[in-house]
């Protein structure tokens, strides 16, 4: 089969199509011919050899979310047949023409989803969904989405409005929290200098439930905006690993901060995800309450310049590779 290859190391030209063995399903498992997959922020970390696969993941084929068609049974499997559409999440290997998996990790693609869409859902949807069950999100709470233009920015910020929450969120450029408006996001702004407590505060109000997407300095300003009794769920760390924060303040307003990651889970929560993202998730794009938002859709054998576009911060939600 076809596969993308981490050469080495480095920028988007380490990225080589190469043959690879086709893998084989053994008890359990099965084999899904993938129709498409999308390109996430820790790909391109993998990539410059800074977030390596976890145990049982290829070590250098990249690709955390798929679609496609079950084309091979493990032995034991008998909750899939061949043909099924299906998508989910993975440690890695999802840029290829073919990927095995435990069978209780795989999820039913709703029926209105193409490939192309199906595969823009299980990474974005999932992490910014589980987010909001850790942070206890309830109807009528006010949601700041860091980065909501982003692949999980678009998508928390529907997940928030489709939960009866009220969204609002912040973005590098005007232009995208005026994209963002059209997936139900309120109001938006661009942060100056990095900061923006002060200012959403003034303008939209105390903040129930942030969804971090960006790190560093930002974390701070969060908190300088959250209510009494908020919750900061921190997923991404692009703006930094670190963050000066008054103590004082979230002893003050009793704040919670939940980290959270999802790639790294054992196989156990794995499979509470894929039950997640077939049971609450899916329902909610087949009553048409969700919807993937791609910024474009290229072929598995352009993974480079997809890797130079997200670097480039230049997308508004996911970008897709399709193969065939």
């Amino acid at each position: 089969m076809k596969a993308i290859v981490i050469r080495e190391p480095g920028g988007p030209d380490v990225l080589e199509m190469r043959d690879v063995p086709d893998p084989a399903p053994v008890r359990g498992e099965v084999r899904v011919a993938v129709r498409a997959t999308a390109v996430n922020r820790a790909d391109v970390i993998q990539r410059m050899g800074g977030y390596p696969a976890p145990p049982g993941s290829p070590k250098d084929i990249p690709g955390l979310e798929y679609s496609g068609v079950i084309d091979a049974l493990g032995e034991g499997v008998s909750d899939f047949s061949i043909g099924d559409r299906v998508f989910g999440i993975t440690g890695g290997g999802a840029y290829a023409e073919k990927i095995v998996l435990p069978a209780l990790t795989v999820a039913r693609m709703p029926e209105r989803l193409s490939f192309e869409e199906g595969a823009a859902v299980p990474e974005a949807f999932l992490t910014a969904y589980d987010a909001f069950v850790q942070a206890r999100l309830r109807p009528g709470e006010r949601v700041l989405v860091s980065a909501c233009g982003s692949g999980v920015g678009t998508a928390a910020a529907q997940i928030a409005l489709a939960l009866g929450a009220r969204p609002y969120g912040t973005a590098r450029t005007r232009e995208k929290i005026e994209r963002a408006k059209s997936l139900g996001l309120i109001d938006g702004l661009v942060p100056e200098n990095g900061r923006f407590g002060d200012a959403v505060s003034k303008t939209i109000g105390a903040i129930d439930v942030v969804i971090e997407l960006v790190g560093g300095g930002y974390v701070s300003e969060d908190l300088a905006c959250l209510a009494p009794r908020g919750r900061i769920v921190l997923i991404g760390l692009t703006g930094g690993a670190s963050a000066d924060l008054s103590l004082g303040a979230v002893l003050q307003k009793r704040a919670a901060i939940i980290g959270t990651v999802l790639r790294a889970r054992p196989l156990e929560e794995k499979i509470l995800a894929a039950k997640m993202l077939e049971r609450e998730i899916a329902p909610l794009f087949e009553a048409g309450k969700l919807a993937p938002v791609i910024d474009r859709v290229l072929p598995l054998a352009d993974a480079r310049a997809a890797h130079e576009a997200m670097q480039r911060n230049e997308t508004f939600g996911k970008i897709v590779l399709a193969n065939g």
